[in-house]
């Protein structure tokens, strides 16, 4: 039976010419299945074969990925996902300064984001195969599709700008959540960071929702070490006493247990810093960590404040402004703008 009608209904001289085709035809003795099997069997195996190939690239790159993730979370980091000022040697600080759960939220921000890009790559050329596979003239697609990414792209640059600008950040760890930062448009806490907006909470307690693209500059408060800076005036009063006084008074700092945790040099009295029209000012620095920078620089106001105070040096400057001709106690000299 299959002879006879392999007889009546020979293939055509194209599947004859196709070895694919004439090899069904030879196997079935069916010139209709030898002709069809491009669709019914060449074509879904081919689609299928596109779709796990797809699979198959998503999960090994996804694999590589997240142990990119873990190898970073564990503090063994690639150069690519290393921080801005980890990379440049004279910037470079030392390493236990990094708060572990910080770095491991940013490699998997980051990890996220990687992810997302691959699998709309991988499936986006997956998507072309099969529709070529079909039979579809991807050419008219393809220069729709450009000419739409170019409309889209100038519709929407101010969002690829900040999306750009976000990874970035994340990228070179500019800032993270519960970071003190001054963005320009606003001063506060980092309380989210996005892709796209950074949300910050300013002293007041105003939240500020800022695009990333258009943050020009970030001045981070919380990263590495802070130098505490103190000017404090003395008047004309003898600035050998007043030196004395205040490096006796920020030593005191540097010793205080509840302090010392947060101190990385001692404090230490520069000297004379200027010459105003009251007299002399006379600072006072210290190196501090990013967290207690202000603790530190509260207590060492007070005790340089009471320092002078209990010297006497406060008085002098009260009694030379009151009465700007009135001896100076310490030397007999007049004060400020008196009678010589």
């Amino acid at each position: 039976m299959l002879h006879a009608l392999a007889a009546v209904d020979p293939p055509s001289p194209e599947c004859q010419a196709d070895p694919w085709c004439k090899n069904v035809y030879d196997l079935t003795h069916s010139a209709w299945f030898a002709e069809g099997s491009y669709w019914i069997v060449l074509k879904p195996l081919r689609v299928i074969l596109i779709l796990l190939l797809a699979f198959a690239a998503r999960w090994a790159l996804h694999r590589m990925i997240n142990r990119l993730v873990r190898t970073t979370t564990e503090g063994s980091m690639p150069t690519l996902l290393k921080p801005l000022r980890e990379r440049i040697p004279s910037a470079a600080v030392n390493p236990e300064q990094f708060v572990p759960e910080r770095r491991r939220q940013r490699a998997e921000a980051i990890g996220s984001v990687l992810r997302s890009m691959v699998t709309a790559f991988i499936f986006g050329i997956a998507l072309l195969m099969v529709l070529k596979e079909f039979s579809f003239d991807l050419a008219p697609l393809l220069a729709s599709a450009g000419i739409a990414g170019v409309a889209l792209g100038f519709g929407a640059q101010s969002l690829v700008k900040d999306l750009i600008a976000g990874l970035f950040m994340l990228i070179e760890d500019q800032y993270g959540v519960g970071d003190n930062v001054d963005l320009g448009q606003a001063t506060g806490v980092v309380e989210a960071v996005g892709l796209r907006v950074t949300t910050i909470r300013d002293g007041r307690g105003v939240l500020w929702y800022i695009r990333n693209g258009e943050i020009v500059r970030v001045g981070n408060k919380s990263q590495g070490w802070a130098l505490v800076v103190v000017d404090l005036p003395i008047g004309f009063a003898s600035t050998e006493e007043a030196t004395a006084v205040l490096r006796t008074a920020a030593a005191s700092v540097a010793v205080d247990p509840e302090l010392t945790s947060e101190i990385v040099e001692e404090p230490e009295v520069l000297g004379v810093e200027q010459i105003t029209v009251d007299g002399a000012v006379i600072r006072t620095v210290v190196k501090t960590t990013a967290d207690g920078q202000f603790a530190v620089g509260r207590e060492l106001r007070r005790r340089l404040a009471e320092a002078l105070e209990n010297s006497g040096i406060t008085a002098q400057i009260a009694a030379a402004r009151l009465y700007p001709g009135m001896p100076n106690p310490a030397s007999g000299e007049t004060g400020a703008g008196g009678p010589t």
